[in-house]
């Protein structure tokens, strides 16, 4: 049974086909991309050195001034340790 023109055999409904399959395609491969974008992506935070994320801690209001100095003076006294 044929509706206005929406049957088997109708351009139309090739064109409607022919979209959706165009969608659904590239859909999935937009998901693979992002998946293997967000997984491959190492964290931001192994990126920065301790200081300046201790920087980034008090710019945000985490660490008080005192805070900040005393961390980055126990930062400033390992590396130091370590090089000699």
């Amino acid at each position: 049974m044929m509706w206005f023109g929406w049957g088997s055999g109708s351009w139309v409904s090739w064109l409607v086909m022919s979209l959706m399959m165009l969608v659904f395609w590239g859909g999935l491969v937009a998901l693979i991309v992002w998946a293997v974008r967000g997984f491959a992506r190492p964290p931001e935070s192994s990126k920065q050195d301790p200081l300046a994320i201790l920087e980034e801690r008090f710019a945000r209001g985490e660490i008080d001034a005192d805070e900040l100095k005393s961390r980055r003076n126990a930062l400033t006294k390992s590396g130091s340790n370590r090089a000699a």
